[in-house]
């Protein structure tokens, strides 16, 4: 991989992910449902599970986050956020293209949202084959099977 390591987040992590979230999902979220600060905050902190997150490492430095979640059934792809500076450089797509090998070794599809004001990670997603299995008034909700 393009010299990306990954490490399990800890409690110490928080401030960083926090300030990842906003600078990468602050602009969608707001013309989504409009940004709320101290609701943001507060979400965060009650669902912050530091051990669900591995942040993506570069030369050293904490560059983003990618969760995934195994089920009987599916691999779910919870999260995926890069600093901006790091967007545009292969990173994301190397990231998902290994779970999507993690999944093709467990037999499962992989299965993930994206806001639909996010139209550029839509096109990622349906660039690297997923497709779109639902729609809702905010999300976009997109499957790969990749043993198809």
């Amino acid at each position: 991989m393009n010299r990306v390591t990954l490490q399990t987040a800890t409690p110490a992590d928080a401030e960083f992910l926090y300030t990842l979230l906003k600078l990468t999902m602050q602009n969608y979220v707001d013309q989504t449902w409009g940004w709320d600060e101290q609701w943001q905050q507060q979400y965060f902190q009650e669902h912050f599970v530091p051990e669900n997150d591995q942040l993506i490492i570069k030369d050293g430095q904490r560059i983003g986050v990618i969760s995934t979640e195994k089920t009987a059934t599916e691999l779910v792809l919870s999260k995926i956020f890069i600093l901006p500076r790091f967007q545009g450089q292969g990173l994301g797509t190397e990231l998902i293209r290994a779970v999507i090998n993690e999944a093709a070794r467990c037999g499962l599809p992989v299965v993930l949202r994206v806001l639909k004001a996010n139209s550029s990670a839509k096109r990622l997603y349906e660039r690297l084959g997923f497709v779109v299995t639902n729609t809702t008034e905010t999300h976009h909700y997109l499957k790969l099977n990749p043993a198809s």
